[in-house]
């Protein structure tokens, strides 16, 4: 499962870069403590493919999805949703090995 870990450090690198950014950005307003969401920078990136995500979702997987779902996970500060995904990858994809504590 190496795809699965190298994806995962590569979401979080992300989630330390939309960390830096956001308090780049703290400090450029004097302390104001500033979170972009993830809908913000999916927004400003490229903003043709979010409303194309959001018709796709209303009209071909269920309309309630987009809305209370989806939104509030786009609200949320891009590097805590980036970062636990790639948390959650990297521990996916993880192979621990297994302790067999009844033999010496």
């Amino acid at each position: 499962m190496l795809i699965l870990r190298v994806l995962g450090v590569w979401l979080m690198l992300l989630a330390v870069v939309a960390l830096v950014y956001d308090g780049t950005r703290m400090l450029a307003d004097n302390g104001a403590l500033v979170f972009t969401s993830l809908g913000e920078h999916w927004y400003s990136i490229h903003p043709e493919s979010l409303n194309a995500a959001q018709a796709g979702i209303e009209r071909h997987v269920a309309p309630f999805l987009w809305d209370p779902v989806i939104t509030t996970i786009l609200l949320l500060p891009a590097w805590i949703v980036v970062g636990g995904l790639g948390a959650l990858l990297y521990l996916l994809g993880d192979r621990r090995k297994r302790l067999d504590v009844f033999t010496n």
